[in-house]
């Protein structure tokens, strides 16, 4: 009988490790030292390698473009921890004002996982609990927040949702602003891309995953973002760990004149996504140069104009397109033009009259509208009645001149 009560015991003690690992785990736990991986060579890389990562799944997106320039099962769905935060943290950088004092209730101060140590009552700036759920990656954080910004933690899920789908990330749920596991709770590496490449245009929220130390009265707060220490040219973005999810990091990194975001999901430990992480930029920063395509302005040809005071006028490119490429790309360029043979008088400046459209092996990678660089008037009674009155006008100017010539001499 003695037997039996201990191996129940056991057997629940193993039950209740399992439900911790699986759902309250947290950046805290994941202490993992990273292994001794930096020195790897790249050059295989640099000669078109496509590398092979860890992860289940990975991108790497240009964050000026949105350009994909690597990818790893990017579309299908995954649990993505506390990578979640990114959404609450620019909607709560977009909706509320930084210096707001919030007060922490009772839910947010017992939620389990990662914490910043909030008790029930504490008042804290939106700014500083901002701190505490980018860099500690606290929980507790999070729901305060939620609640201030949405009023209720469940309305505000239904803001991160709405913003989700605003933005195309339309692979995603939430069900909380901290990221523990919960069925329905998933993303991908595509939308999580997506939405950081919104949220990295926001001053804000660029200067907060940045950092590597803040502190915020009585607490201070470390990036748990390792890559922030390891990697040059990284400027954020969010860890996220979790039994179901693994290892998860978020990583935008500049360099050469492009700013990457590269994502990695479901890693088997620290080590395995920085390096997946490391790899994966490596490869795009080794392989793409930012490339001009063509400049804003930039005349693409000419169009007849009928009936028009002017025979021709430029066509111009509505905007420019520069984006990151490969050498390889660059070489095959192919751009094709759909533009009108004839315009018919008038015609104003700046109307969108056809398409550039630039074509790398087949596919598609930019286009930008064609649009007139000039206007053109009709030649109609009004034009050919000026063009009579000016005519006659200088006729006159030129016979008052010869009078007074004649009179003179």
């Amino acid at each position: 009988m003695k037997r039996k009560r201990l191996l129940l015991a056991a057997m629940a003690l193993i039950m209740v490790f399992a439900f911790c690992n699986t759902v309250a785990a947290d950046e805290f736990l994941d202490n993992e030292p990273v292994g001794e991986f930096w020195s790897e060579d790249t050059t295989a890389y640099a000669q078109g390698k496509i590398p092979d990562i860890q992860a289940q799944s990975g991108i790497v997106m240009d964050a000026e473009t949105g350009r994909i320039l690597y990818e790893k099962n990017a579309y299908v769905r995954r649990p993505m921890a506390s990578t979640t935060k990114i959404m609450t943290a620019i909607l709560a950088i977009e909706k509320g004002n930084l210096e707001d004092i919030v007060t922490v209730s009772q839910r947010a101060a017992s939620v389990g996982g990662s914490d910043i140590g909030l008790k029930k009552g504490d008042r804290y700036t939106l700014w500083e609990l901002l701190l505490g759920m980018m860099l500690n990656s606290g929980n507790d954080a999070a729901i305060a927040i939620a609640e201030h910004i949405g009023g209720t933690l469940e309305n505000f899920v239904d803001m991160m949702n709405k913003r989700a789908a605003e933005l195309g990330a339309f692979n995603t749920s939430f069900k909380s602003p901290h990221g523990l596991d919960a069925p329905g709770h998933y993303s991908t590496a595509y939308d999580l891309a997506v939405i950081t490449r919104h949220a990295l245009k926001n001053p804000t929220f660029s200067r907060i995953v940045a950092m590597t130390d803040a502190s915020a009265r009585d607490k201070n707060f470390h990036n748990t973002n390792e890559m922030l220490h390891l990697y040059p040219g990284t400027d954020g973005v969010k860890t996220g760990y979790t039994g179901k999810a693994g290892r998860c990091l978020v990583t935008s990194a500049t360099r050469n004149g492009m700013r990457l975001i590269s994502v990695v999901l479901n890693c088997p430990s620290r080590s395995a996504r920085a390096k997946s992480s490391k790899t994966i930029l490596d490869y795009a920063f080794e392989n793409y140069r930012p490339h001009t395509l063509v400049e804003s302005g930039e005349v693409i040809g000419f169009v007849r104009v009928e009936k028009g005071i002017t025979e021709t006028i430029p066509l111009k490119a509505a905007e420019e397109i520069r984006l990151p490429m490969t050498n390889d790309e660059i070489a095959n360029l192919m751009k094709f033009s759909s533009l009108p043979e004839k315009l018919v008088a008038p015609v104003q400046a700046n109307i969108p009259v056809g398409r550039l459209t630039f074509v790398v092996s087949g596919r598609e990678i930019a286009s930008t509208m064609v649009i007139t660089a000039e206007q053109s008037m009709r030649k109609d009674f009004n034009y050919y009645l000026r063009r009579i009155l000016s005519t006659w006008l200088k006729l006159v100017k030129l016979l008052n001149v010869s009078v007074i010539l004649d009179w003179l001499g």
